[in-house]
């Protein structure tokens, strides 16, 4: 326990260096120095422009994406049984991408239109709705008496291709202006990062990660197995719906103000559970830390690398993610033989 407490208090150090270090660069350098007069509040007005209305609040989402991701799918990795398992994989982000993009063609007039103001705001809304629509699609296609793991992640891939599918025939229908910013949220993007998103997506997500964490020993026993989950009087068909529910929260909150950041509700959890195990009131915040050090470290690298075209950050994450993933699924598969 020492030990978790320890790497856990590391990993938060890294954190708030790397927080640091990506308020400093950009086209308007900073020094540390001058972050920390302009936080404490002695900074210029350029100083506190490109702190508090460009970058701090782009870093802030991402820390708060990050741990909704990895909270989202270290929960379903543990219900499903599977470290497969990850909202970008099962199609809960691609559920709310498509609601996303019926909305936008649906305002589309013009070749060159742009997003409305009420368009922009619904956005978020609708994201949600669509990542739930789409885990009830999923739970009705895999359940039949009771939960089960491999018909949940087969019904979530079939679901996942239906939707991407979709999304590419209602992209033929919207505007050239519409149509790169469909492709930009779709791929990930903090397109988000303003203080109204942050405050309409924070509160509900810090509420969901306290209590994943109050019932974590309830994750603990889950991941043991069903008969002596049951044998210690846990319902754990009832458990697995509350903690799918949350999940996919979790998830469509995330992929609201974030767009479709698959891999890093994967890479979060499994980093951390090699790190300091299965215990989950010290695995979840462990990989909600590193997926937020992955995501700023994959941010940094958006913003800069081909500056001043922006990548999509979903793309560095996928990019990190996929050797990781497929490493994964040819170990499991010498394992199995």
């Amino acid at each position: 326990m020492k030990k978790s407490k320890i790497i856990l208090l590391s990993s938060t150090i890294l954190l708030i260096t790397l927080v640091f270090i990506s308020l400093s660069i950009g086209n308007y350098k900073l020094t540390f120095h001058e972050i920390i007069q302009t936080l404490l509040g002695n900074g210029t007005s350029a100083q506190n422009f490109a702190i508090y209305q460009l970058r701090l609040p782009r870093i802030i989402l991402a820390i708060v994406v990050a741990f909704a991701l990895s909270f989202s799918g270290g929960i379903l990795q543990t219900i499903t049984k599977n470290p497969l398992a990850e909202p970008g994989v099962i199609g809960i982000n691609t559920g709310a991408a498509l609601f996303v993009v019926i909305l936008i063609s649906s305002k589309s007039t013009a070749y060159y239109s742009k997003l409305s103001l009420s368009t922009t705001l619904l956005i978020p809304i609708v994201a949600i709705v669509g990542a739930m629509s789409s885990i009830l699609l999923i739970y009705i296609f895999a359940y039949k008496k009771d939960f089960h793991p491999i018909r949940f992640i087969l019904a979530g891939i079939g679901i996942n291709a239906g939707f991407s599918a979709l999304i590419s025939f209602y992209q033929l229908s919207i505007s050239k202006g519409d149509y790169n910013q469909v492709l930009t949220w779709i791929s990930g993007s903090l397109w988000g990062s303003n203080w109204n998103y942050i405050l309409l997506t924070f509160p509900i997500i810090l509420l969901l990660i306290i209590i994943t964490l109050i019932k974590s020993k309830t994750l603990d026993v889950i991941i043991l197995g069903d008969e002596l989950s049951y044998g210690i009087g846990v319902n754990v068909q009832k458990e697995i719906i509350f903690f799918l529910i949350t999940s996919s929260f979790l998830a469509a909150l995330a992929t609201s103000v974030a767009g479709n950041i698959a891999f890093l509700g994967f890479l979060g959890p499994q980093i951390a559970k090699k790190i300091v195990g299965n215990s989950h009131n010290i695995m979840l915040p462990l990989s909600g830390i590193i997926s937020s050090i992955i995501l700023i470290i994959s941010d940094a690298i958006a913003k800069n690398l081909f500056s001043p075209i922006e990548i999509p950050i979903g793309i560095i994450v996928s990019i990190l993610g996929v050797p990781y993933f497929i490493f994964l699924i040819i170990k499991n598969r010498r394992l199995s033989q």
